[in-house]
């Protein structure tokens, strides 16, 4: 599965199952492939770029996100708020809460999301910019790709008990290694899990 799995920094994600599916594609390289489907989880620079949206998208490119995003997207645009199951393109994407605890730089108010998809057979949880919260602890999902960077998110030890209450088949590190957070964070991360944990090489 892990072939199908691919981490682009910081917090950009794509999968390639079924469909070709980013999530919060930031600082893209040049000819990475089209998307199916484009999520994005809150308004932030650093998970909403235009820019990296246009190299990626095709005339048939569906997106899911917050309504605060929605307002400058254009084309087939489907807007979530936590909580909310939908299905599109054959995919189906839960939006789980994701907020801060105790700091304001993702207040639990702005509805901002992190996404359980189920794809391939697959369900994988991409959390967002989140600290731990209730609602993270009752996701269930095969992989589960957690921010370990701290400050703006969780930090490595939080997301780590994140990773153990949501028991995935396999945790894996984001939101590192670029604004905030560093390898030592995901290095600590996956010392802390109880899960298998695997540190992926940008790409």
């Amino acid at each position: 599965m892990m072939e199908h799995i691919h981490w682009l920094g910081h917090a950009t994600v794509r999968l390639d199952f079924d469909k070709v599916i980013y999530v919060d594609p930031w600082k893209l390289r040049g000819g990475a492939p089209k998307a199916d489907l484009i999520l994005i989880t809150h308004d932030h620079y650093d998970h909403f770029s235009k820019p990296d949206i246009d190299k990626i998208r095709k005339d048939s490119t569906a997106f899911v996100t917050i309504a605060s995003v929605a307002t400058g997207l254009k084309g087939d645009v489907h807007v979530v708020k936590p909580g909310d199951t939908i299905t599109v393109q054959g995919v189906g994407i839960q939006a789980v809460p994701a907020y801060n605890i105790g700091k304001q730089f993702h207040p639990k108010s702005a509805g901002h999301v992190g996404f359980v998809i189920q794809t391939g057979g697959h369900t994988i949880y991409i959390a967002g910019d989140s600290d731990l919260t209730p609602e993270m602890q009752s996701v269930r999902a095969d992989v589960a790709l957690l921010p370990v960077g701290g400050k703006y998110t969780m930090t490595a030890e939080e997301a780590a008990q994140a990773a153990n209450a949501i028991q995935p088949k396999l945790a894996i590190p984001l939101h590192y290694g670029d604004i905030v957070g560093s390898k030592a964070d995901a290095e600590r991360f996956r010392s802390l899990c109880k899960v298998p944990a695997q540190i992926l090489q940008p790409e």
